[in-house]
């Protein structure tokens, strides 16, 4: 049966075919005379590399159990169905925290892990894959295989960041970080211009965590102009901001429609900006540090269900890049985004660090990042990230997969040349509207 599911960028929004099960059912069965199949986790990919138009999805949100907890160690072993938000809400009360998170907590485990997701403290940690020390990978053929970097080590390798396409990760072990509260000590800089981000980055080698919202719209002395959130772990809190901690996440907001496509244009993103940017530079200089709850510092947007409506209901396109710091393509890039009229509110910039990857086809790579919303206005925006795709080519730098959906084929093998290892490793029966269109294959 057909159903509406959909990226979180909401295109294409074409009806697609699922199968469903729990952790005791037989999914080998059931993949049997499909004419492919792809795992689906939470939708919160924002292109098509979650999607499967010509084949089936495999709904993996039943695979949602914890296994086990070793309080000591740390190591964690849950079905890879699980959300982040709810493991969590199992481990922190424990002392403990995701060694790596992206910028919302519901996406699963296995989602993770199939994109190899980072987050603000690449720097310091580098990607998911380099924390998991295990998984449990379904093929086709029915075979179960335990993966890790002593034990099938070319398909870990394949899996790690491999879009879900070499088999279904049923299961996965991961190593948690030690913590000591469910706060964070967050310093907010105002900063104007990409050099002036430079220098805070490199004076915050000693934060955890560093990421800067960027003005991806003014032009003139307002160029490049943001605010750079630095931060750690909290120590241990007093009693009453455990009060805190247990109110926060309630009266979550929740956008009920799509927007009108109007409602979202260069004026109002103008606008946006520039208040957002006064606001927190105002609470800045009142007070460079605050104490604020893990899910505001890392999960933002997760207070607003269904934001991505805002865009209206042809969605919206994220493009997410990176290119060398040295290099002068950012500024190139931020550039034509001003001239184009285009510019996005949620732009995210951050710096990668020299951390590897396990994976073939991870993106983190050393460099500047740059993470943008655009909404969905046909060939003008297509236009755009075109551009911004040659011009990452030519920098030397990468698109991020999870975050695409216009990638050209060739595009894409230069930004990994492991594809042609990688290849070796999808599974015959898996395929995913994205791999047919970066790898030329013939629709199904």
């Amino acid at each position: 049966m057909s159903e509406a599911y959909r990226s979180w960028g909401l295109d294409p929004q074409t009806p697609q075919k699922a199968l469903r099960w729990g952790w005791r059912d037989a999914p080998a069965t059931q993949m049997a005379g499909q004419q492919s199949v792809l795992p689906f986790g939470n939708g919160r990919s924002y292109g098509d590399s979650c999607l499967n138009t010509a084949g089936t999805l495999i709904d993996a949100r039943g695979l949602d159990r914890f296994v086990a907890l070793d309080t000591d160690t740390g190591v964690l072993t849950a079905e890879a169905g699980l959300t982040f938000q709810n493991i969590l809400q199992h481990i922190v009360p424990r002392g403990w925290f995701l060694p790596v998170t992206p910028g919302t907590q519901f996406l699963t485990l296995g989602g993770a892990i199939a994109n190899d997701v980072h987050g603000k403290n690449h720097h310091v940690a580098g990607t998911i894959g380099r924390h998991i020390k295990q998984f449990e990978l379904l093929r086709s053929d029915g075979s179960r295989l335990v993966c890790s970097a002593t034990q099938n080590a070319e398909l870990f390798a394949a899996t790690i960041g491999g879009l879900g396409l070499t088999g279904l990760i049923l299961s996965a072990e991961i190593q948690l970080i030690r913590v000591d509260s469910a706060f964070m000590d967050v310093e907010t800089i105002p900063f104007n211009g990409l050099e002036a981000f430079r220098s805070i980055s490199a004076d915050s080698a000693s934060f955890d965590y560093t990421v800067a919202w960027l003005d991806c719209v003014s032009g003139g002395e307002n160029f490049a102009r943001g605010l750079f959130y630095r931060a750690r772990h909290a120590a241990a809190i007093e009693a009453d901001e455990l009060l805190r901690e247990k109110e926060t996440g309630k009266g979550r907001v929740s956008i009920p429609f799509n927007f009108p496509a109007m409602a979202l244009n260069g004026l109002s993103i103008k606008l946006f900006n520039e208040l957002y940017y006064r606001s927190n530079s105002k609470k800045a200089a009142r007070s460079a540090f605050s104490r604020d709850h893990y899910q505001p510092y890392f999960y933002p947007l997760d207070s607003i269900a269904n934001w991505n409506r805002i865009y209206g209901s042809k969605g919206f396109y994220q493009c997410q890049f990176v290119v060398p710091a040295g290099s002068e393509s950012l500024e190139a890039i931020l550039r034509a985004i001003v001239d184009s009229g285009m510019g996005s509110f949620l732009a995210v910039l951050k710096e990668f660090g020299d951390l590897a990857s396990p994976g073939l086809l991870s993106f983190p790579r050393p460099g500047l990042c740059l993470a943008l919303d655009f909404s969905n206005r046909g060939l003008k925006s297509r236009t755009l990230i075109e551009r911004i795709e040659q011009q990452v080519v030519e920098a030397g730098g990468a698109i991020y997969p999870a975050k695409d959906r216009l990638m050209s084929a060739s595009a894409f093998r230069t930004f990994f040349p492991a594809h042609d290892q990688f290849s070796r490793w999808i599974d015959p029966a898996f395929s995913s509207d994205f791999w047919r269109r970066v790898s030329m294959e013939t629709q199904l």
